[in-house]
């Protein structure tokens, strides 16, 4: 059941008004205000009781009894078999003769909105490993430094703050969830690379030779620097597809 944030009562509420009236005796006056609402809501929900038992104390639904301009069924199927053959909203209005914001509201509702949506998604790329060290991820996270709370905390527009800087904080997490994480004062190539060499320290102290590194396609990955490296300590360097955002 979905209860707005202000609300007074939820069912439970609702049988205990009722409860205390109708089972220990109480005043609806009384009831009322210990429920935190009026005498009419303790009589509403008295009402709705004595009419069908606790289950008339649930919320009704909003959704009208009748609704004689509702869209047929048969159109519906319509617009869906349509818009499955590739056809526009306009285009599937003209041909059945419906006006294009009913096309379109049916559409979003039955999540036909984008064409995008009519395009089976790609499988998702895991990169699973079974043994410890068979393959770390490392990745970087850009984090600002806070001198003092500004504007955001205090609330004062004109209170400024000049930035201070960035750290960089490294890290480096295995399949079986072992982390190992430096904050550094930049992301390049001699930051990143001696990281690494720190990292496979790490996990080799804790019992898991690595042998794979997997990173992004950041610049500090792809100097001769950090191909060295790998090359020298026998890892296998695997590397993320870059996200392409494409327009439809």
């Amino acid at each position: 059941m979905n209860v707005h944030k202000h609300a007074r009562m939820t069912v439970h509420g609702r049988v205990l008004l009722v409860s205390r009236v109708c089972a220990q005796g109480w005043r609806v006056a009384c009831a009322a205000q210990a429920a935190g609402v009026s005498e009419r809501t303790a009589y509403k929900w008295l009402a709705r009781h004595r009419a069908g038992g606790e289950r008339m104390l649930h919320d009704r639904s909003s959704a009208p009894a009748r609704c004689p301009r509702r869209l047929p069924a048969g159109t519906v199927a319509a617009i869906e078999r349509l818009r499955r053959e590739r056809l526009t909203g306009p285009a599937i209005a003209r041909q059945l003769g419906v006006p294009r914001s009913t096309v379109g509201a049916v559409l979003r509702r039955l999540g036909l909105g984008r064409l995008a949506a009519l395009d089976p998604k790609p499988p998702a790329i895991r990169y699973e490993r079974e043994r410890p060290g068979e393959l770390i991820h490392i990745d970087t996270k850009k984090l600002g430094r806070i001198a003092r709370p500004s504007h955001r905390v205090t609330g004062n527009r004109r209170d400024r703050v000049k930035g201070i800087g960035w750290d960089y904080v490294h890290v480096a997490v295995d399949a079986s969830r072992l982390a190992y994480t430096e904050i550094l004062p930049s992301e390049r190539k001699e930051e990143a690379c001696a990281f690494l060499e720190r990292a496979l320290t790490f996990f080799s102290a804790h019992g898991a030779a690595v042998e794979r590194v997997m990173t992004d396609n950041g610049n500090a990955y792809r100097s001769h620097l950090s191909r060295a490296l790998i090359a020298k300590t026998g890892l296998k360097h695997i590397r993320t597809r870059p996200y392409i955002v494409g327009r439809w």
